[in-house]
């Protein structure tokens, strides 16, 4: 029985780039983490440690850093995009490589009612990802592009039930008809182009998702999100498919009998763990299939 090496891949992780744009007086911030990961035919430095053809992760987070600068960032795909290609096309033994990011918002300051020109504070709403992998060379050269989010916590009310539910000797879960419900959601979604409006379109499919949590009747986390993703492909041909992941962020309702009060769905105890994870994944039955030598690193669910 032979013992070989498996799949295998290597980068930097979790390069922190700041971009500031100073060429007029109003400034402009991305605040991005990056990662890259390269792979190719590099056997030999696992197997004997030869590194002859391995570019040094630090070099990968020069290049991050670098092209900030050369090409700037006018949204986290392209800059993917660009990073990518560059380490297929101009790094030999590179046969594809995978830039994962994630964007941190800030907004500007209001003084006196107006926008500051160079003071921002952090948006803490959630975090904008991107994931972008580059494979092979020339004409056969492919390209995907997954857009995301993360940390988006949400939370209606009111308009969510959960009832009629299979039950078994242990089932204390009782059924209701309005319930809270809640989530810190994850969704990312595969373009089928590599050219696109990409912050308008993150804008807008963050938009059609929160709309569809709000207003659907929801008769279960999972009809919701096979609903937001339904929507988002509606909206876009350009994009495969969404994949979603929701942890239910449970709210109980506390007992205020023993201080003789009610409790008319008003006060609730908020639950971190242990959470019930709802994932689903939205597809069109025609999709181009998604990047199968990534997809166990993509992160999605």
């Amino acid at each position: 029985m032979a013992i070989i090496l498996g799949a295998n891949t290597y980068g930097k992780a979790e390069s922190r780039v700041v971009r500031i744009r100073r060429d007029t007086e109003r400034h402009e911030i991305r605040d991005l983490n990056v990662s890259t990961a390269l792979r190719g035919d590099f056997a030999a430095a696992y197997t004997v440690g030869d590194q002859s053809t391995v570019l040094p992760t630090d070099s990968q987070k020069q290049t991050a850093y670098a092209y900030a600068k050369e090409k700037g960032i006018t949204s986290i795909e392209q800059y993917g995009l660009d990073l990518a290609r560059h380490y297929v096309d101009d790094v030999q033994p590179v046969q594809s490589a995978r830039i994962e990011i994630e964007e941190y918002a800030w907004e500007r300051v209001m003084i006196n009612g107006v926008e500051h020109d160079h003071t921002w504070t952090r948006k803490g709403q959630e975090v904008r990802t991107a994931a972008i992998t580059v494979e092979g060379a020339g004409s056969t050269q492919q390209t995907w592009v997954v857009g995301g989010l993360k940390d988006l916590i949400i939370l209606k009310s009111t308009g969510s039930a959960f009832a009629g539910f299979l039950t078994d000797p242990y089932t204390v879960l009782q059924p209701t008809s309005d319930r809270v419900m809640a989530t810190s959601l994850v969704a990312k979604w595969r373009f089928t182009e590599t050219e696109m409006d990409w912050d308008t379109v993150y804008a807008d499919v963050k938009s059609i998702m929160v709309e569809r949590f709000a207003n659907l009747h929801s008769l279960a986390l999972q009809q919701t999100l096979f609903a937001m993703g339904k929507a988002v492909l509606e909206a876009y041909r350009e994009i495969a498919e969404v994949r979603l992941s929701a942890p239910n962020k449970h709210h109980f309702l506390y007992d205020l009998a023993p201080f003789g009060l009610e409790n008319p769905g008003e006060v609730f105890h908020a639950d971190d763990r242990p959470y019930g994870l709802i994932q689903a994944t939205v597809t069109r039955d025609d999709a181009p299939p998604a990047d199968p030598a990534w997809d166990s690193f993509t992160g999605l669910v």
